[in-house]
């Protein structure tokens, strides 16, 4: 799975370096895929509290990932309806973020999210629903 890993964060949208983020880890007896996440005071508001739009994104950013490695074969993903229910304030810096396809249909995928701090307590959580892209045959 490492070079699943590597070839991932070698080809990770451009977004994802302004948020510090990659992908840390692909555990496959959980189906579980892991990001890592550092961010800074410009993507924060009051009490250096990050905006929740950013939370979303490293939600979001992180089940996509997950339904690319679990998925089958996944060449796109198109979120078409994501919530995220906002637990504790995240603060400026390093985040763990888990992704999980939940269930895998033909053309769409159910996903969850979870986002910690650097304690490892949950910040965040998410479900997502969304269009799965697969090859042409």
């Amino acid at each position: 799975m490492n070079e699943v890993v590597e070839q991932m964060n070698a080809h990770r949208p451009a977004f994802l370096n302004e948020l510090n983020g990659a992908v840390d880890s692909i555990d496959t007896d959980h189906e579980i895929l892991r990001m890592r996440f550092d961010i800074d005071n410009r993507f924060c508001h009051s009490g250096n509290v990050v905006q929740g739009g950013f939370v979303t994104s490293m939600l979001d950013s992180t089940m996509t990932h997950a339904a690319f490695v679990f998925g089958g074969e996944v060449v796109n993903v198109a979120t078409m309806e994501i919530k995220v229910s906002f637990l504790e304030p995240a603060l400026e810096g390093k985040f763990i973020c888990e992704g999980k396809m939940v269930k895998v249909g033909g053309s769409t995928g159910f996903m969850s999210g979870e986002l910690f701090n650097p304690e490892g307590k949950l910040i965040a959580t998410s479900t997502t629903t969304a269009r799965l892209v697969r090859p042409k045959k």
